[in-house]
C-alpha cells in the first residue's frame, strides 16, 4: 500500500500538475482539494504521509492551514508553495514549524527533492520517537 500525499492549493491547474509530478516520478498517491476547509477535513480522516499548501488562498491562508495541521496531526509534515515568496514569510513559516518553503515557479526536480527530503527527515524522527520509548521501557 502507497502512502498518500494531500495537496491543498486554489489554483486547480497547480493541482493537476503536482499530482502529475508526483504520481508520475514517485510510489506516493496524490489526493487534491482546492478548499482548505475540505483539506483539513480529509486530513482528519485519512493518514497522509505529506501536506503541500499554497500559501495565498481566500479562507485560510497556507500559515494558518499549517497551524491547523499541526493540530489534527502534529507528526504531519507541511511544505508550502508560493508565488508570493519573501524571505520573511519563508523564516517565519520555517520557525513555526513547517517542513519546507518553496517559490513559484519551481522546477519538477525541486519539488521531487523536497518531498523526498522531507519524507525521509520525517520517517527519521518518528524511527527516533520509536526507539526512544523502546530504550524508556527498558529503563535505559
Amino acid at each position: 500500500m502507497s502512502q498518500s500525499i494531500l495537496v491543498i492549493d486554489d489554483e486547480l491547474d497547480m493541482l493537476t500538475l503536482l499530482k502529475m509530478i508526483i504520481e508520475d516520478e514517485t510510489d506516493y498517491a496524490v489526493e487534491t482539494t482546492n478548499n482548505p476547509s475540505e483539506g483539513l477535513k480529509m486530513l482528519m480522516k485519512t493518514d497522509y504521509a505529506l501536506v503541500i499548501t499554497d500559501l495565498k488562498m481566500p479562507g485560510l491562508d497556507g500559515i494558518e492551514l499549517f497551524e491547523e495541521c499541526k493540530e489534527i496531526k502534529p507528526d504531519v509534515p507541511v511544505i508550502i508553495i508560493t508565488a508570493y515568496g519573501s524571505i520573511e514569510t519563508a523564516q517565519e513559516a520555517i520557525k513555526k514549524g513547517v517542513a519546507d518553503f518553496i517559490t513559484k515557479p519551481f522546477r519538477k526536480e525541486t519539488i521531487l527533492f523536497t518531498i523526498n527530503r522531507v519524507l525521509e527527515l520525517a520517517t527519521v524522527k518518528k524511527e527516533n520517537i520509536e526507539l526512544k520509548r523502546k530504550l524508556d521501557q527498558k529503563g535505559g
